[in-house]
């Protein structure tokens, strides 16, 4: 088993249990044998085993080579070891992009199972971030026909990015991938276009003190992490965000009691239903039909009312234009809903 125990303390919260047992801390650092590189499947073997209830300290990698930083100016000694070893040792790679930490198999999670994901903390693991663009990405690809990529600062301290002279960006760190393995008959799932999985979802909600629910479809649910983002607008316009390398603490649940076939998300201050597709208006049909279903089954509402009530309380917003699958999202508030 890859990763170390740092802690225990608090009973574990595995649903149905029979009996409780001390809830586990791990951490899982990134190594070449600790990634999936650009793929999400059901074949792969756990880099970590734990139980329902345990929390995990992810070690994640951006996602460009040191070539290509090095390319865009950055000095060659602020490339991350672990980010060089990484490209030198794994081969396995593919069909897309992304390093992605993981997967982890959590105990007890079986196909028709929810598993529940509580995003607890997320730190910026380096002091940058890049942003770039390349012909045949981004939605104005044909305004843009060439590639360009530069590395943008990230002050730790004041939690904001030096964008360029009097422009700051505030920093909201996320995790644009996690998601779970497809059905074996899926086989391996490109990491690219988000769908039923989640994978790269690239939410900006997502965030600290928000909780994600994701379908289980095999035993174990083989769960992975990536993709990190200092920050990001609404629709990744141009196929990438602050991207960075982040540190990323996430509690695992398995929920027996809840039925989802889609990804979904809850924050502080609403609830997210959620819509992948290559067609824009098929994103947003899923979306607020995620919506309606969520009303209905958690709000006990009818199909009428759960479909007026997206209408005049929810906001139906585009999480992403650029990854094959568009992304939109129903923002609901919960302040709407008597306590």
């Amino acid at each position: 088993m890859i990763g170390r125990i740092l802690a225990g303390a608090a009973l574990a919260l595995a649903a149905g249990a029979a009996e409780a047992q001390p809830a586990r801390t791990f951490e899982l650092p990134v190594t070449p044998a600790t990634v999936a590189w650009g793929n999400y499947d059901a074949a792969h073997a756990p880099a970590l085993t734990i139980r329902s209830g345990d929390t995990v300290v992810f070690h994640t990698l951006l996602t460009n080579s040191p070539t290509g930083l090095e390319r865009a100016g950055l000095p060659p000694d602020q490339v991350e070891p672990a980010l060089r070893e990484v490209f030198a040792k794994v081969t396995d790679r593919g069909p897309g992009g992304h390093i992605l930490t993981g997967p982890v198999f959590i105990e007890g999670a079986e196909p028709g199972d929810t598993l529940e994901v509580r995003i607890l903390k997320i730190d910026l693991a380096i002091p940058y971030a890049y942003n770039g663009f390349r012909y045949g990405a981004g939605i104005l690809s044909d305004d843009f026909p060439y590639a360009r990529t530069r590395i943008i600062p990230l002050d730790r301290t004041r939690m904001v990015a030096n964008f360029a002279p009097g422009v700051t960006i505030p920093l909201r760190p996320f995790f644009g991938s996690m998601g779970v393995a497809p059905p074996p008959a899926v086989g391996r799932y490109d990491s690219t276009p988000p769908t039923f999985i989640g994978g790269n979802m690239d939410n900006k909600e997502l965030t600290v003190g928000t909780t994600l629910f994701l379908p289980v479809f095999v035993k174990g649910a083989l769960f992975e992490v990536g993709d990190g983002h200092a920050g990001q607008g609404n629709g990744e316009s141009d196929v990438t965000a602050l991207e960075t390398s982040l540190v990323g603490t996430l509690q695992f649940i398995v929920r027996k009691d809840l039925k989802t076939a889609y990804p979904r998300a809850e924050t502080p201050t609403h609830y997210i239903a959620m819509g992948f597709d290559d067609d824009l208006s098929i994103a947003a049909h899923k979306a607020v039909r995620e919506a309606v279903d969520f009303l209905v089954a958690q709000k006990h509402l009818s199909r009428e009312d759960a479909y007026m009530l997206v209408s005049v309380a929810g906001d139906v917003d585009i999480t992403e234009l650029v990854d094959r699958n568009k992304g939109v999202h129903v923002m609901i508030p919960k302040a709407i809903f008597a306590k």
